[in-house]
C-alpha cells in the first residue's frame, strides 16, 4: 500500500471505524457475506469509500482486489458519492417512446447536471438513468430513492425535485 492510501486510509479509519466495526461485529466478520457488508456499508455512506473498502478486506482477512472485484462487478455498488436523493430515470424502450429523454433534460437543466457530472455540489441529488425498472406500464418511469413515480410528465419531475429541494432548506 502506498503511503497515500496509508494515509487516507488512517485518516477513514479514526474518523468511521466504529460505524464500519458496528457493520462488520453484526454479520460476524464472515467473509462469505461480503455482499450484505458492502450494502450496509454503501447504505451508510451512500457509495463505497476506497479506503472503507480497505478496511473492509483486512478486517475479512481477504485480499482487497477480491472486495474491489466485488464492489465493481455488481451495478448495485458504486465507488463514488451519490446525493441524498437518488433519482433514477427509466430509458427502457417503452420509457424512451413516451417521453423519458425531455424529462432526463429538464432534471440536468434545473440542477445543473450533465452526462458527466451527476450529483449536485452540495450532494443533495443524484441523477441516473437505468436501462429498465421493470414497471413498463408506468412508463415514463422515475425512482427517488425507493419511491416509484410513474406516468411522469417533465413538469412532474421537476416539482418533485423543488419539493424535495424545499423540504432541505434549498
Amino acid at each position: 500500500m502506498n503511503s497515500k492510501v496509508a494515509t487516507r486510509t488512517a485518516a477513514v479509519e479514526n474518523h468511521t471505524q466504529p460505524r464500519v466495526l458496528e457493520i462488520l461485529n453484526r454479520f460476524s466478520h464472515d467473509p462469505a457475506k461480503l455482499i450484505p457488508i458492502l450494502q450496509a456499508v454503501q447504505e451508510e455512506y451512500r457509495y463505497l469509500p476506497e479506503e472503507i473498502l480497505v478496511l473492509v478486506a483486512t478486517a475479512l482477512k481477504l485480499p482487497p482486489a477480491k472486495v474491489f472485484g466485488v464492489a465493481t462487478f455488481y451495478a448495485h455498488f458504486t465507488l463514488e458519492p451519490k446525493g441524498k436523493y437518488l433519482i433514477r430515470l427509466c430509458d427502457g424502450t417503452a420509457c424512451h417512446v413516451k417521453g423519458s429523454l425531455p424529462i432526463l433534460d429538464g432534471l440536468r437543466a434545473k440542477l445543473g447536471l450533465s452526462d458527466a457530472k451527476r450529483t449536485t455540489p452540495d450532494m443533495l441529488f443524484t441523477v441516473e438513468t437505468v436501462s429498465c425498472l421493470g414497471a413498463c406500464g408506468l412508463a415514463p418511469v422515475l425512482v427517488v430513492n425507493d419511491q416509484v413515480h410513474g406516468q411522469v410528465t417533465v413538469e412532474q419531475a421537476l416539482k418533485i425535485v423543488t419539493e424535495l429541494a424545499a423540504k432541505e432548506g434549498k
